[in-house]
């Protein structure tokens, strides 16, 4: 791939993205398969105002000889220079950029009961950090080829060209090529108005009927907001969560779904694909649930914590949209889960909540927003997927219309 291109994705990244502030600390997290994308990241936020970039490396390979080797106890502690990190977090609000590559297979036969107690022991000493920068700090996610996730989608392909192929098929999804910050201001804008006109029916509910068995209710609390593209921290610092991103997405009532829904897209969690699979709810819980490939991985997250069986995201993405159009599937959520409608259960966005500025976690709660130490988004979404709004006065609107938008 082009330099010059890769450079103005790096750029993209750092200010549309994160949007460095002058003088603001980054923390990048990365996998090590483009050491070289790292490095131009890095100076890209250099040259938007950062104090310092700080960067994290991660791989999968080696947790996995942790989670073989270690005992449970070891992996679940947290250490003081845990603590001294989470503490520097919580007072400087460093920008954190998270590059993925990950094989989507990278966990493959690790013991994910192992995996799942650490988090669930680790989660009550990092949540209340987490809880204290929320809506604070800029974050983004993006990506970048790795070999093993190239070879996956392109078996037919010799490593390089299947590298460069996953370059040309991240960074067209991601609208970086041509003028990739003029591309992200008019795709902002069009989001904009999708929320705008989304918020202005004042829905009460959603319903999805589908041929593939789909038929779900998705219930709202009066405060809900669509939100999508450029959100601002509470401090007015707009930034882009996701590159890419083709979602409305909003925080459902946590008691309000009924129903049943069909995935449409496999679903990589932990390192592992789950294939095939449904899920059933009454009064907002999972109460059924069934794949075809790796059922007990789906029943362990449903399971993780009292909020694991709740919806914490109820998300609207055509199927129209630029990554279905690549005709990829990317066996990575990031890009997946915008090429189709998705719901993820666990944690809501308190963000979704007007006024949320203003209010208290018990406030929060009253108004039906889920609170779990997971967030897991599935893909719904297809060609045949029809969705109404039913407003508070009674009226039920077409949203959706075989897959795509109805107004």
């Amino acid at each position: 791939m082009k330099k010059s291109v890769l450079r103005n994705y790096a750029k993209l990244i750092a200010t549309m993205g994160v949007n460095v502030q002058k003088g603001q600390d980054v923390i990048i997290s990365a996998d090590p398969d483009q050491p070289d994308f790292v490095m131009t990241l890095t100076e890209e936020c250099y040259k938007a105002g950062a104090r310092n970039v700080f960067v994290r490396m991660d791989y999968y390979p080696i947790e996995k000889i942790h989670l073989k080797y270690c005992s449970v106890d070891e992996l679940s502690k947290v250490r003081p220079w845990e603590i001294a990190k989470l503490k520097y977090r919580k007072e400087n609000l460093p920008c954190s950029i998270y590059l993925d590559s990950a094989d989507p297979d990278a966990l493959k036969g690790a013991d994910q009961e192992k995996l799942s107690e650490c988090s669930r022991r680790r989660y009550p000493v990092f949540k209340p950090y987490d809880v204290a920068m929320e809506n604070k700090y800029q974050w983004c996610v993006a990506s970048v080829p790795g070999e093993k996730w190239a070879k996956k989608l392109f078996p037919g392909l010799r490593k390089q060209a299947a590298v460069e192929k996953l370059w040309e098929a991240i960074l067209t999804s991601s609208r970086a090529f041509g003028d990739p910050i003029e591309n992200w201001k008019k795709h902002n804008a069009f989001v904009a108005d999708r929320c705008e006109k989304l918020n202005a029916m004042n829905i009460k509910y959603l319903e999805y009927k589908s041929p593939n068995g789909t038929d779900l209710k998705v219930g709202f609390s009066e405060k809900a907001l669509f939100c999508g593209g450029s959100e601002p921290t509470l401090s007015g610092v707009y930034f882009n969560a996701n590159i890419p991103s083709e979602e409305t997405y909003t925080t459902p009532d946590k008691f309000s779904t009924e129903g049943i829904v069909y995935s449409t897209m496999p679903l990589s969690y932990r390192g592992q694909l789950i294939e095939d699979f449904f899920v059933r709810f009454e009064k907002g819980k999972a109460v059924e649930w069934g794949a075809k490939k790796n059922a007990a991985l789906l029943g362990e997250m449903i399971k993780m914590d009292k909020g694991s069986a709740y919806l914490g995201e109820c998300a609207l993405v055509p199927y129209d949209s630029p990554i279905r159009q690549s005709g990829i599937l990317f066996y990575n959520t990031l890009f997946d889960e915008n090429a189709s409608c998705h719901l993820a259960l666990g944690d809501g966005y308190t963000n979704c909540i007007k006024g949320f500025e203003n209010m208290k976690k018990a406030d929060m709660k009253k108004l039906g927003v889920n609170e779990s130490m997971i967030h897991v988004d599935f893909m719904i979404g297809s060609d045949k997927l029809d969705i109404d709004a039913v407003t508070r006065d009674g009226k039920r609107i077409p949203v959706f219309r075989n897959g795509g938008w109805a107004f």
